[in-house]
């Protein structure tokens, strides 16, 4: 249980960029995860950068220009601050369920979730009953990687922010995050897009991320298995555009390292194209 609560952030953003109708127009970009955000009255440029969020530990790679852009950064910038107290209290509460699954969900549903969990987890729904439908997404999502050595990007950035005693900033909380997640799903939504997952798609999603192929990895977080029209404008687009909101302003007072899903930086209203319109001069950094 205990990483499944510390996982359900990156389930959250995993799940996010694992569906939707892909765009139209969507531009072509070059495949880095790390991008360099200059021009616009920027003193000093920040860096985006785009995680998966969980990998295997055998997976599992932090480049030299990764390293040397966090080393130049003022300021790490995560989607939710996993280093702040309050959050993973909010985050502990989320885990659970406000009444159990056998009284939220129908007969129906319950049948489904179980033979997802069966397959998948090789657990029942009676053993994940007072858990939340997020919690029982974070203990699917993280079977289907096929190890037990799972390592998180956020932990690591905030250990490795820790370690130069440079500040942890978040672009939103834990509370809204499962606020997108309600407005995106139903039930019986999120139940038919658990039945999706598999670890051929999670291989696939590993070995795009590998070679930073950003392109191909919003194909896939933008696969209509896993995402409408509905759960896209509020998984990924309405924060995208929340979030270059947010960033001119704090990249005006330092250097920022802001590390999120890799989902949010492609696609037309992705956060590189809507930085790009915003005004600044995003470029990927290939070495």
């Amino acid at each position: 249980m205990k990483n499944s609560i510390k996982s359900i952030i990156a389930v959250i953003a995993l799940v996010f960029s694992t569906s939707a109708q892909a765009q139209t127009k969507s531009p072509k970009l070059e495949n880095s995860l790390l991008w360099e955000v200059s021009g616009n009255g920027l003193a000093k440029p920040s860096y985006l950068y785009g995680t998966v969020h969980m990998i295997c530990g055998s997976d599992y790679f932090l480049s030299e220009k990764t390293k040397k852009a966090f080393e130049t950064s003022n300021k790490l910038v995560l989607e939710v601050n996993l280093a702040d107290p309050k959050e993973l209290t909010d985050m502990q509460k989320m885990a659970m369920g406000t009444e159990p699954l056998s009284k939220k969900l129908t007969p129906t549903q319950l049948a489904d979730l179980d033979k997802i969990l069966k397959t998948t987890t090789g657990m029942s729904v009676q053993q994940v009953d007072s858990y939340s439908l997020m919690t029982v997404m974070s203990l699917i999502s993280m079977k289907t990687f096929g190890c037990e050595d799972l390592k998180f990007y956020e932990m690591n950035f905030i250990e490795m922010a820790k370690a130069r005693n440079i500040e942890t900033a978040s672009l939103e909380t834990i509370k809204s995050q499962l606020k997108s997640v309600e407005n995106a799903y139903s039930d019986e939504e999120m139940i038919a897009s658990l039945a999706e997952y598999n670890t051929n798609e999670t291989s696939k999603l590993v070995a795009n991320y590998k070679s930073e192929n950003l392109d191909e990895l919003f194909k896939g977080i933008t696969n209509e298995k896993y995402m409408n029209t509905k759960a896209k404008k509020y998984m990924l687009d309405n924060r995208n555009e929340d979030w270059v909101k947010q960033l001119p302003e704090l990249m005006k007072k330092e250097s920022l390292f802001v590390a999120v899903g890799a989902g949010h930086l492609g696609g037309e209203l992705g956060l590189i194209n809507l930085l790009k319109k915003a005004g600044y001069k995003v470029k990927p950094i290939t070495k």
